[in-house]
């Protein structure tokens, strides 16, 4: 089975490069590119969430035919939701499982002041604090100048979000959240409970908007468990049949 990993805003599929080490082999872990980065850097950026989706929506199609789950983190678990519900619409495979992490609820994102149009410096002091950027990188005015137009255009991508109500999805969903995390409190990771009509789990795990890095472990143990024991019951579901 393949488990499709959705980076966050400024991420790339190297966030999830050590994923394959604590995860059973039979799970194959498909971390996703965006566009304007590593292999793809001609592309243009995508300034929405919907564009996001449509360049990378056609490379994986040959990849579903294997069972397989998403996984999303912040912005990338609105990517991999809106993936799923893309999915959904067009009869096409759906994943068996969604996992998002450090997201708030589609239906509860508010429209807070944005971020991404700040300047430059107070953009900077705003990655600092949300932790999940390198303080070598921040520092690093070269790279920096490299990095900033993609990090803004995904923190605009995710920050201008609209939830459009629709069908629930069908397959279960599992939401994370990090306990020390002040952006996404317990009650707007539980809220994902709204969007399915399947099972629904969350769990709080130690560590801030990025426990994905420092509870690695944790995280990818709970996935895995989680992924083996879905896809036995749907197996059972079809026995029955």
């Amino acid at each position: 089975m393949r488990l499709f990993c959705f980076p966050y805003a400024g991420g790339t599929a190297a966030v999830f490069r050590n994923w394959p080490r604590y995860l059973p082999s039979e799970i194959e872990v498909c971390a996703i590119l965006y566009a304007g980065r590593g292999s793809r850097l001609a592309e243009p950026l995508s300034e929405d969430v919907v564009d996001v989706i449509n360049g990378v929506y056609s490379d994986l199609q040959p990849f579903l035919k294997k069972p397989f789950a998403f996984f999303g983190h912040s912005m990338g678990a609105l990517v991999s939701y809106e993936f799923a519900r893309r999915l959904q619409r067009e009869r096409q495979p759906e994943p068996f499982q969604l996992f998002v992490s450090g997201c708030t609820a589609p239906h509860l994102r508010d429209l807070a002041e944005p971020t991404y149009n700040l300047p430059e410096s107070e953009f900077i002091a705003e990655l600092r604090r949300l932790q999940g950027t390198p303080a070598e990188v921040l520092d690093n005015a070269e790279l920096m100048q490299f990095m900033m137009p993609i990090i803004r255009t995904d923190f605009k991508a995710s920050q201008t979000y609209r939830y459009i109500p629709g069908p629930l999805l069908e397959c279960p969903i599992r939401a994370f959240g990090g306990l020390k995390d002040e952006t996404v409190p317990r009650e707007k990771v539980e809220a994902w409970t709204e969007h399915t009509s399947g099972s629904f789990r969350a769990q709080m795990l130690p560590g801030d908007h990025f426990f994905l890095n420092t509870s690695q472990s944790l995280l990818t143990t709970i996935i895995a468990q989680e992924m083996v024991m879905e896809l036995n019951k749907g197996a059972g579901r079809v026995q029955s049949a």
